[in-house]
């Protein structure tokens, strides 16, 4: 049912942008997990070699300006506000603007678009922890995952088309395309949809650009779901293969093209531009494997017009859009949605009663 909000608020992850800020920032991102203090220093450096700053601020910045120009053309009437869990503008003092403000309840688009701990749940966590230190905090709904919306998948397709082209001619229609997530525990896995999810989006997308580029020859592209950015003890087992070591095999089997699509991300953050523009464009060239990585949504108008479609699921009770079988996922999460036995039942945003969606 429609329902009325006074706010959109775009929640991300943020990131330094200045060398005095890395290590704050990987501090408060590494708070109370059992990362290894080698590792955070490692990562840390990923981050310097770009001097430091991440580019996901300025990305967000970026989408919130598309969105408010998107919104000021054909509605819905909202302002648009912006907070982070790892830095600033942190949600905490987002949430006291908006309290500020006058927003009483608002709808919070989160920039990851398939279900887990990490990529949902926590997010919930973090909104509802901002709210209690908050007096005086709006009430916050959470729109849904998204990882099927044909606003989310059309664009991929046409990234694909173009990274092809910027291959050896000889090596595109025996390319590989290589889709790549962030990794994830296996435990956090087991209790959430992030798999699954993943490989519908993987499938829904091989058929879109099998309907508008069919081979030559006819067949099927091979493709394959990968991953990068492990962290954590080397003991704990993560989903994989990681995609160096994927790159190494295709070489191997004398694969004559890759065209990377980095479809569990929506931004080039630093996973993308360190994981993946660095290490494995290093571990390409090494191999002599033509590779292309393709672009993440960004501020695709396709993208933009979906992020107000599923606000007005929510304001309007427009219909969901969502390609395949698995229907448009739920608005509201159970109250044990990609929670894993071992952690600790924190206070969470948007949780249910709901009914679930069907397919869902």
């Amino acid at each position: 049912m429609a329902t009325e909000y006074d706010a959109i608020l775009l929640v991300s992850f943020g990131g330094p942008e200045a060398p005095d800020e890395v290590i704050p920032f990987m501090e408060n991102v590494t708070r109370g997990r059992d990362v290894p203090r080698e590792r955070l220093e490692e990562v840390s450096q990923h981050y310097f070699q770009f001097e430091g700053r991440s580019p996901i601020n300025d990305q967000n910045r970026a989408l919130k300006t598309a969105l408010e120009a998107r919104f000021a053309q054909d509605g819905p009437d909202l302002p648009i506000y912006w907070g982070n869990r790892n830095w600033h503008p942190m949600l905490p003092d987002t949430l006291a603007q908006m309290r500020d403000d006058g927003v009483r309840k608002a709808l919070c688009f989160v920039t990851s678009a398939y279900s887990s701990y990490s990529g949902c749940r926590q997010y919930r966590e973090n909104l509802a922890e901002a709210q209690a230190q908050v007096e005086g905090a709006p009430e916050l709904d959470k729109i849904r995952v998204y990882y099927n919306h044909p606003g989310f998948l059309e664009p991929q397709v046409d990234f694909i088309l173009e990274g092809l082209q910027t291959l050896p001619e000889a090596a595109r229609d025996g390319a590989h395309i290589v889709f790549t997530t962030h990794s994830i525990p296996r435990s956090m896995s087991r209790h959430c949809d992030y798999e699954v999810q993943h490989y519908e989006a993987c499938r829904l997308v091989m058929e879109l650009l099998a309907e508008k580029a069919p081979l030559p020859g006819g067949g099927e592209r091979p493709w394959q779901l990968v991953f990068n950015s492990r962290s954590g003890p080397e003991f704990v087992p993560w989903l994989e293969p990681d995609i160096n070591d994927h790159l190494e095999d295709l070489a191997a089997k004398g694969v004559p093209g890759v065209v990377n699509v980095p479809i569990g991300f929506i931004s080039d953050h630093m996973e993308v531009i360190y994981d993946l523009d660095v290490e494995a464009e290093e571990t390409a060239q090494r191999l002599e494997l033509p590779f292309a990585r393709v672009a993440t949504v960004g501020i695709d108008d396709r993208f933009v017009d979906m992020i107000r479609d599923l606000v007005l699921e929510r304001t309007e009770d427009a219909a969901p859009k969502a390609l395949g079988t698995r229907g448009p996922n739920h608005d509201f999460c159970p109250i044990d949605c990609c929670f894993t036995p071992e952690q600790e039942l924190k206070p969470v945003v948007a949780a249910a009663p709901a009914r679930r969606r069907p397919g869902s």
